[in-house]
């Protein structure tokens, strides 16, 4: 068996992969309905849109297969992304690369492969949509573009899933994508026993920014204050812009302690951002910090109501002081 070889462009592939926070999400039937097209298209029993991690294969969708994961190591795809046009493996046990692969000794037997590979909305090749089948098979010309042209599909709809979950003026996550993201790590630290926090900001004295610098100015205010969150906090957190001028933070893996500490390096980044801004502002915030309790918070949304409560306190202490 030969491992497939480490693209000369992983490190901005694997960011860019990253960064659509489409890895380990539920199924969505925009996917799914593209490989049970591949499968019926071409009379294969499996159709997968994989996508290759570091360490790892994931199958954001997968017709005709029970398994959604498994090591990089061992996957054809790896060798397909190191491509620019369909790869197409008619006999596995015939070609060197594969035929002492487990995946073609033992379940799930694959003796034909044929993968094409998707790129991101920035060109990086994240990883394929493929064929799958237990018997050889030929794949002519014909396939191969039709295969392509669905390939171009599922990139259109990466991108739709890229779009419709980012803030397009800050570059973090939407309300969309931070609820669904959050969720998703809130579901695994419950699974896992491992604490978790959420931060709710919203900025302070926001309109009189707008009311006197003008919107560009808010605007670059908001963009401002993001540039400092998504410096403060870890790759793990999910940051969002939950509307307006009100932005969240989910942290994996941290309990209260750990989130006062997080905090206090927050508002020195804050303080250092206003220090050198010469814009006639300060940019302030009031913030609500919530550690997740499993027997409190059932959803995402019990959590950033909880968070949402404790941060309008706290601006309500600050307007109400002499």
């Amino acid at each position: 068996m030969k491992i497939a070889d480490i693209p000369a462009d992983e490190q901005l592939r694997i960011g860019e992969l990253h960064a659509l926070h489409i890895l380990d999400t539920l199924p969505e039937e925009r996917f799914d309905r593209l490989t049970r097209l591949a499968r019926r298209l071409f009379s294969v029993p499996v159709a997968v849109v994989s996508l290759v991690d570091s360490k790892r294969q994931w199958s954001k969708a997968h017709t005709g297969m029970d398994t959604c994961e498994m090591a990089r190591d061992i996957s054809f795809c790896g060798h397909a992304i190191l491509r620019d046009e369909v790869m197409v493996v008619p006999d596995a046990l015939e070609d060197v690369r594969f035929k002492d692969n487990p995946l073609v000794l033992g379940d799930p037997h694959i003796r034909f492969y044929a993968g094409c590979p998707i790129r991101g909305p920035r060109g990086y090749k994240l990883g394929t949509l493929c064929l799958i089948d237990s018997v050889p098979r030929r794949f002519d010309a014909e396939d191969r573009a039709l295969l392509s042209d669905l390939a171009r599909m599922v990139e259109q709809e990466m991108a739709a899933v890229h779009l419709a979950t980012m803030d397009e003026l800050t570059k973090l996550s939407n309300r969309r994508g931070f609820e669904a993201l959050s969720q998703h790590a809130m579901t695994m630290c419950k699974r896992l026993g491992k604490p978790a926090s959420l931060l709710y900001f919203d900025l302070d004295l926001f309109k009189q920014i707008n009311d006197r610098f003008g919107h560009a100015e808010g605007d670059r205010a908001l963009v401002g204050f993001s540039s400092i969150l998504a410096a403060s906090f870890r790759e793990s957190d999910v940051i969002g812009r939950l509307g307006g001028d009100e932005f969240g933070v989910f942290l994996t893996n941290s309990a209260a302690s750990e989130t006062e500490t997080v905090l206090a390096h927050l508002e020195q980044a804050v303080r250092d951002y206003n220090r050198i801004n010469e814009r006639g502002y300060d940019v302030l915030y009031s913030v609500g910090a919530i550690e997740y309790d499993p027997a409190a918070h059932d959803t995402i949304a019990d959590l950033m109501n909880s968070a949402d409560a404790l941060m309008y306190r706290q601006k309500k202490r600050r307007r109400e002081a002499p």
